[in-house]
């Protein structure tokens, strides 16, 4: 396949493979990935939960200067998630756990901008102690069932050794 072809090209053309395949390239790689995750989900998770009524006693103006914090994490995930991907692309292009991944971070990022297309606003304009509408605590609620799919399909995608026939859409 193309896309295996390209990305394997990347990964040895680009050095990552080498260094993915070293002692201690990969498990360099991992740490970072979950320190982007902490980022990410510590801030991003901790808004979509007070969107979504918990911990009514914060202020949402207050956490939100904290998901610049998550950004930071994301592009961190996008990064490290990106050399495990040239590492080893048959594993994770033929690998539905990778493919359902993928589509939980694809309707997370709709979702974030229907968020601030939408929502944002009028959430920026309540009260500190005002109840957030229903709209907002569906969104937080997608951002954080999104998130946890995308963390449990990458647990699973270590679980898989998918063989190139799986892939439907390949």
């Amino acid at each position: 396949m193309l896309l295996v072809e390209t990305l394997t090209a990347v990964g040895h053309n680009s050095g990552i493979f080498g260094f993915m395949n070293t002692q201690w390239g990969w498990p360099f790689v991992e740490s970072l990935h979950f320190i982007g995750l902490t980022l990410l989900l510590g801030t991003v998770g901790l808004f979509d939960l007070r969107l979504m009524g918990l911990g009514r006693g914060i202020p949402i103006k207050a956490l939100h200067p904290l998901v610049r914090f998550g950004v930071a994490g994301f592009l961190l995930n996008a990064l490290t998630g990106f050399m495990f991907i040239i590492s080893d692309p048959g594993q994770y292009v033929y690998n539905p756990a990778f493919q359902i991944k993928v589509l939980a971070m694809i309707i997370a990022g709709i979702n974030l901008a229907v968020f601030y297309l939408v929502m944002a606003k009028k959430v920026r304009a309540l009260s500190d102690d005002a109840i957030v509408p229903l709209p907002a605590r569906l969104i937080a609620m997608t951002s954080l069932c999104c998130w946890c799919v995308v963390i449990a399909g990458g647990r699973l995608i270590t679980f898989y050794r998918p063989p190139e026939f799986w892939c439907f859409w390949c």
